[in-house]
């Protein structure tokens, strides 16, 4: 009545399109598409995949802890499969498939229709304008959880193009907290979820887009060519439920009450839970032999490499994975130098590697292999499925590489920490309740255990860097080689455009073709550096630090000493 009122609009005609928006958004949830839906996602995970790995352990916690309140099954999103697997992984252990946020852009004919049955309801990218959608669209979240269902969200929003977690949207999270406040559920358990693949279905799609290609809108051709894939096996998918959290319970840690919160309190909220889900997130996450080889390969300090050179790589980051309890692939636990040359034989089949020409004078010498240029972001891809685990080493190893000196103080490095991980925000999520201080300790104890590093012998707090530990620090700092050439060519971009001589659309284009340009000129090394997501991270980070325009010439000074400084570390 209100917005009737409002905008002058009889009260009929905003029924009218209430109902229509009601009809847009709505699952009509069916059992007997379900049913069928099972047997279906059974017949391709037969078909394309090698097993599916739950820790059932914590999956029985999560359906004993549904009894206290709707579940919000919170996974990460890397392929169109995690809408299908998580329910059918639900529905095979007793617990009801949920009801399933899923994108405007999913809804067309015929599969809108199946989705709809199979739990899926559908939400627009933005409520920008639609004030009535946006009541309509919290009322039936609000009904929801009024009526007991629990909710499937994807804290990323959309499928992530990199391989790695991306930064939280908080616009549904922030409607499920609002539905609570007005009474509808007495609690919400949050289950942060990993799903992971050792092969994405989407992989070449990802990386057309990373080079800057354009999204194809989902349609029912791209259903029937996506029949194809079913003629290839994409190893094991990795599923693993987080420890879940009633909110009441984290609610209870705050000193103002949910209830008499300020609007500011309130998001400040919204923003640390979307982080903490995230850690949980990146925290359960599974080490796979595809993401630690695409490390190897791709942090090798040589251009042509044999698989036991790899191998002895493998090794060092191993150490550090243990070091820091990791969980890795069983095939990881049991055999690691076979799973890696397994997965090396794969990459070298798919031509992610190409042999060197032999050696025709000893043809028993071992066969040299070199990185396929063209394939280098496939590899990045792989490579950031596992890159939140060694982002603490990586920063360590850089802040120690540029003291420049075999012996420093671990307080030393808190200052270089603090900036790498507040320059890299965008890019990888931290837990925010632990100071630099804890990782840079906590990664330094893991590199005495790898001899990368020795205590001083009478300086409390004073450390030694070993003969090999110059090399292995290499190898942990290497991480971080294509974010800062990344960030390079953006911050190149700023310096020679005024403020507000571009906009956005043309500032990217114009970073891309720069990019372009300087890795041709071999002023950048890594071609995985030239990614479209990486360039807008790098935007908005210097944005948001007051680097508009070149005008802007002192920030960008100091922007420009320390990534060269950084730089100038890397092999």
């Amino acid at each position: 009545a209100q917005h009737s009122k409002r905008r002058n609009i009889s009260l009929q005609k905003i029924y009218k399109k209430a109902d229509g928006y009601l009809d847009e958004i709505a699952a009509r949830y069916s059992l007997a598409v379900i049913k069928i839906g099972s047997v279906i996602v059974k017949w391709i995970l037969q078909t394309m995949f090698e097993g599916v790995v739950v820790n059932n352990e914590m999956l029985a916690k999560v359906k004993n802890m549904s009894q206290k309140g709707p579940l919000i099954l919170m996974p990460c999103h890397k392929s169109h499969i995690d809408y299908l697997i998580l329910s059918y992984v639900l529905y095979n252990n007793n617990m009801p498939c949920p009801l399933i946020a899923a994108g405007k852009n999913l809804s067309f004919w015929p599969i809108g229709s199946l989705f709809r049955a199979g739990g899926a309801f559908f939400i627009r990218r933005t409520f920008k304008g639609a004030v009535l959608y946006a009541k309509v669209f919290s009322g039936y979240i609000y009904k929801l959880l009024e009526e007991g269902f629990n909710i499937e969200l994807f804290i990323e929003g959309g499928r992530s193009r990199t391989g790695k977690l991306i930064i939280p949207q908080l616009g549904l999270l922030s409607i499920l907290l609002g539905a609570y406040k007005k009474g509808a559920c007495d609690d919400m358990i949050l289950v942060p979820i990993y799903i992971g693949y050792d092969q994405v279905l989407e992989e070449s799609s990802y990386i057309h887009e990373i080079e800057g290609g354009q999204k194809k809108p989902e349609s029912l051709l791209q259903v029937i060519k996506a029949g194809k894939l079913l003629k290839k096996k994409y190893g094991k998918i990795y599923i693993k439920f987080h420890e879940p959290v009633s909110l009441n319970k984290i609610l209870s840690r705050y000193d103002t009450s949910i209830y008499d919160m300020t609007s500011k309190e309130q998001n400040a909220l919204i923003r640390n839970l979307g982080h903490r889900i995230i850690n949980a997130i990146n925290n359960v996450s599974i080490v796979t032999p595809y993401a630690l080889a695409a490390s190897i390969i791709l942090n090798c300090p040589k251009k042509s490499f044999t698989y036991d050179y790899l191998i002895s790589i493998v090794d060092n980051y191993l150490s550090y994975l243990f070091s820091q309890k990791v969980e890795l692939a069983d095939t990881l636990l049991l055999n690691p130098a076979e799973a890696i040359k397994n997965t090396l034989d794969s990459y070298a089949q798919r031509k992610f590697i190409e042999q060197v020409s032999t050696n025709k004078t000893d043809p028993s010498s071992p066969k040299l292999f070199k990185v396929n240029e063209n394939k280098r972001l496939s590899l990045e891809y792989y490579k950031n499925n596992c890159i939140s685990f060694f982002i603490p080493a990586a920063f360590t190893a850089l802040a120690i590489l540029e003291k420049d000196a075999f012996q420093f103080f671990a307080s030393d490095l808190h200052k270089s920490y603090s900036f790498l991980q507040e320059f890299f925000k965008n890019e990888f999520a931290y837990n925010i309740d632990l100071a630099p201080d804890h990782y840079v300790r906590k990664t330094i104890k893991s590199f005495i255990d790898d001899a990368i590093l020795v205590p001083h012998p009478v300086l409390p707090d004073a450390y030694n860097l070993t003969s090999l530990g110059f090399r292995k620090l290499q190898l942990f700092s290497s991480f971080l080689k294509t974010y800062f050439e990344s960030y390079w060519i953006v911050l190149s971009l700023f310096m020679r455009y005024p403020k507000n001589s571009i906009n956005a659309k043309a500032r990217l284009k114009k970073v891309q073709s720069r990019g372009r340009r300087m890795y041709k000129r071999k002023e950048i090394e890594r071609k995985e550096s030239l990614s479209k997501i990486n360039y807008q991270n790098a935007i908005d980070y210097f944005i948001a630090h007051g680097v508009r325009g070149m005008e802007d010439d002192e920030k960008i000074n100091l922007y420009v000493d320390s990534i060269q400084k950084y730089m100038n570390h890397f092999r």
